[in-house]
């Protein structure tokens, strides 16, 4: 820390910093429009211009650039001299010469950084008479509208898609003195990433598509701190509801977690929660039932004590819990698959237990080497994905580092690069969309990417086990692997459960332990399947085929299914027979399936926006979600319709939750209890513009209704409460004087880009013990089998996830089925062209599917698309048949 001189004043200052960083960390209200704290400084729009001196004696100073700045110790600014106030002004007068007058139907009207900023620099009146420049617009998909007019040009857009998140298709063309921001042609555009352009944009150039068919104004929106629940990252989100519909989703800064981005399908993946298809009332043998009717069935036909729970990965950790504690901890199992089962609960005992800490999102930024085993990230964590583009910067990071270009001086550091990029391994059964910056990829079987991954690890400490017969090709990718992961001062591990194959697990976490045991501080990240898969684990759920034992042994009348479609989960064969076994099937669930078609008693559950609860991330990190919906329907929260009736409040289930699993204790802490106050009050959900309290139930009475209860947590539902900063689990929205966009997140942030003041959410569960022994059951090499093809899935962002796939932006963009092979093996199926098709035998069912040839793919492997027929339900990996279709 150095000292600066603002105005006169003496500040503290992180002196590897520039002055604009260091002005806004301290609170100071200067301009900007280029310059992003995940995106450095390029000082293209010359908007945060102050008045620097020499020493106290120089009075007359120069200008400069805050944002190039470095802040240096005794650097002398003036942010209010007259010179400065002046350009600034001037500068944004010449941005708003061919900026439209439209904000009252802008989409970002009234949350809109340049309207901030122009009422900052005090530019009120529009001087100029003439014809103004225009634009056409282009088509780019479900999710962004695009408006080229109110473009200032200040290159927030390409610096992110292109040079951040990876994207090529998004570009600046330029002739003479115009530059159009936008694609060569009309096109979806192609990066996960692409709807974070709505936060990027200082202007209304990218807009939220989806918030278009049912537009609401922030002033007018009723938000909610939440988690996202299309992956088990855990990304913090802030969601907003108007008029009974939930509207969007904004990002919500964790620096621990995701940071100041989302992916596609966790910002756009919401819709599911106002879908046609959403279960609304109770029924009971189809026919609709009151609530509390309902309740009484319920009760009555667990009362007999032979009922068994079916938990759920996607459901929280108090409805798994309040099932599992209504029909007792022997009788509630896991509803996954036992064999993702058995993977999801060997990656929670390796994190627990050791060899290395738990990898959070910004240590996998930080890391400088990258081993990735048996995943394609980009499709199955997204939020992950995007920080491993940027931890292929930190090594090169170093050539900027001996030239002395500070780290915050994005474009001379990335020219200093010059493209160069840091060890990023990835082997996998297939191509993945982190190829383009990995420095090599290897394809192959999950049993010969677990024999590489062992052998990784033997090359790193000799005391691992030893893979005795690679190819001799192999023995040299292992031995740069290796070196490139005991050279990195923050080398990772990543793996998951997209092979379904455990050893995949367990050589990731040798990998990690020999790293740490010969002295290297490795991290291991696990990706969770979904968003609660490792809080179900916690709970120690049986697995599913013992629940089926049960049934077939008849010590089971009742079957309970919580917010779980089977038939995703196991062969449709099985779940009739287990259905079957039983006498009375009770589901609750949000939206309508295969699995709710079949239940005696349905239940209407809360989505995560009508309702409480804690998941746990891949992380191992517990963190709490708010309903932003008050409850007015018969849609409840899944454990209310299960809970102990003593059970008054979420307070009271979490407290019996510590009490009988002391390893989710922790979680408890995970945000503030339903007593909290600040000043007295509870925190409002709804800015204290919100507007239309008395016409929003006009239908029902023109006197405003008393604002609801919720007795479950510190937020209200309403506008009144306290103005103060509450803690990081208990913000449901970024807005400070002055600072209506979602920039005003500065005025929230100990320093700009760290923790929210307060702490960031969330409480983490698993430290390293750094224990435990090496795995040494090595899999056998793959081998092909004559005229037959080992299928495994392959994930998409959009379309394997289940709720996700019900939001109709997200559907759009959702695959086909397909089948995928490489060149050699379609030419074996006499089908050298795409667009044939072939019959598959999965299971007892023959499939057609159209034929995609994948020439990444190693030969004998087949791959379907995740979550999709006939994937749904089938077990996988699986040897098949495969023919040319007739």
């Amino acid at each position: 820390m150095g000292t600066i001189y603002v105005d006169g004043k003496p500040y503290e200052a992180d002196a590897k910093q520039n002055l604009l960083h260091a002005c806004l960390s301290l609170g100071f209200d200067l301009p900007y429009f280029c310059w992003h704290a995940a995106l450095g400084s390029v000082g293209a729009c010359r908007q945060c211009a102050v008045k620097e001196f020499k020493d106290e004696k120089d009075t007359k100073g120069k200008l400069v650039m805050a944002c190039m700045t470095p802040a240096k110790e005794e650097t002398r600014i003036s942010i209010h001299d007259p010179e400065a106030v002046a350009f600034r002004a001037a500068i944004v007068e010449g941005m708003m010469l061919n900026h439209p007058h439209d904000c009252p139907v802008c989409d970002v009207g009234g949350e809109c950084h340049l309207q901030d900023m122009t009422v900052m620099t005090g530019h009120d009146y529009r001087r100029t008479r003439f014809e103004k420049r225009t634009f056409r617009n282009q088509y780019l998909g479900p999710f962004l509208y695009h408006e080229m007019n109110r473009c200032i040009q200040c290159y927030r857009c390409v610096r992110f898609y292109r040079e951040y998140a990876g994207g090529n298709d998004l570009n600046a063309f330029g002739i003479k003195n115009t530059v159009y921001f936008g694609r060569s042609e009309d096109g979806v555009l192609e990066n996960e990433f692409a709807g974070n352009l709505v936060e990027i944009c200082p202007t209304g150039v990218f807009t939220d598509k989806t918030l278009r068919r049912h537009y609401t104004r922030k002033w007018d929106l009723r938000m909610a701190p939440a988690i996202c629940g299309h992956c088990g990252a855990g990304c913090n989100i802030t969601i907003g509801e108007r008029y009974g519909l939930l509207r969007r989703v904004l990002t919500r800064f964790n620096s621990e977690v995701n940071g100041y981005f989302l992916c596609d399908r966790g910002r756009y993946g919401y819709e599911f929660v106002n879908s046609e298809y959403r279960i609304r009332a109770a029924r009971l043998d189809g026919q609709p039932i009151p609530a509390d009717g309902a309740a009484q069935k319920l009760k009555s036909l667990v009362s007999g004590g032979k009922a068994i729970g079916i938990g759920s990965p996607r459901a929280s950790l108090e409805a798994n819990f309040a099932l599992r504690t209504l029909v007792g901890k022997d009788r509630f199992f896991a509803g996954v698959a036992d064999d993702q089962w058995q993977v999801i609960t060997a990656m929670v005992r390796i994190l627990q237990t050791g060899p290395a800490r738990s990898a959070s999102l910004h240590d996998i930024e930080l890391s400088d080497a990258v081993l990735i085993l048996g995943e394609d990230v980009t499709n199955s964590s997204p939020r992950m994905a995007l920080n491993l583009r940027q931890a292929v910067r930190q090594q090169p990071f170093e050539i900027a580092g001996k030239l002395h270009i500070p780290l915050w001086m994005d474009d001379a550091v990335r020219e200093a690069v010059q493209g160069v990029k840091g060890p990023l391994f990835i082997a996998a059964p297939g191509p993945t969309r982190l190829d383009d910056v990995a420095t090599k990829t290897y394809r192959a079987a999950p049993e010969d990417v677990a024999r590489l991954g062992f052998a990784v690890a033997h090359e790193v400490d000799p005391a691992a086990p030893e893979v005795l017969d690679l190819p001799s090709e192999l023995r040299d990718l292992v031995r740069i692997i290796a070196g490139a992961l005991k050279s990195a001062k923050r080398p990772v591990v990543i793996s998951g459960p997209s092979c379904r194959t455990e050893s995949v697990i367990q050589c990731a976490a040798n990998v990690a332990k020999a790293l740490c045991d010969t002295g290297r501080p490795a991290a291991l990240g696990f990706i969770a399947p979904e968003c609660n898969s490792f809080g179900l684990a916690l709970i120690e759920a049986r697995p599913l085929s013992e629940a089926f034992q049960v049934a077939e042994d008849g010590d089971s009348e009742t079957l309970i299914i919580l917010e779980n479609d089977l038939y995703r989960r196991i062969p449709h064969e099985f779940v009739d027979g287990f259905l079957g076994a039983v006498k009375h099937v009770i589901v609750l669930d949000h939206l309508s399936n295969d699995t709710t078609a079949r239940a005696e008693l349905l239940l209407p559950a809360g989505t995560f926006a009508e309702s409480d609860g804690t998941l746990i991330s891949s992380e191992g990190r517990a963190q709490r979600f708010f309903p932003v919906f008050a409850q007015q329907t018969d849609v409840r929260e899944s454990w209310r319709w299960l809970g102990d009736p003593t059970w008054s409040t979420l307070d009271d289930l979490l407290a019996a939750l510590a009490q009988a699993l002391p390893q989710l204790a922790p979680a408890v802490k995970a945000a503030p209890s339903s007593k909290f106050r600040m000043a007295g009050a509870k925190i409002p959900r709804e800015p204290h513009r919100y507007s239309g309290l008395t016409s929003i139930t006009a239908n029902i009475s023109v006197v405003e209704p008393k604002p609801p209860d919720d007795p479950d947590s510190a937020l209200a539902f309403s506008m009144e409460g306290t103005p103060d900063q509450p803690p990081g689990a208990l913000q449901p929205f970024f807005w400070s004087p002055g600072w209506n966009s979602i920039q005003a997140v500065n005025k929230f942030q100990n320093e700009i880009g760290d923790e929210i003041r307060g702490g960031d959410p969330g409480v983490r569960l698993f430290e390293s013990l750094q224990s435990g022994a090496y795995f040494t059951t090595i899999p056998a090499a793959f081998a092909r089998r004559e005229a037959e093809w080992l299928v495994v899935p392959i994930e998409h962002i959009f379309g394997s996830e289940e709720l996700s796939l019900r939001a109709p932006a997200v559907a759009e963009l959702a695959p086909a089925p397909y089948l995928a092979v490489n060149a050699g093996d379609a030419a074996s199926l006499h089908m050298e062209e795409p667009g044939g098709e072939v019959e598959i035998d999965l299971g007892s069912i023959k499939h057609r599917l159209p034929l995609k040839i994948v020439r990444e793919l190693p030969g004998g492997i087949a791959g379907i698309p995740a979550g999709l027929t006939p994937a749904r339900g089938a077990e996988l990996p699986a040897w098949c048949r495969i023919s040319k279709a007739p």
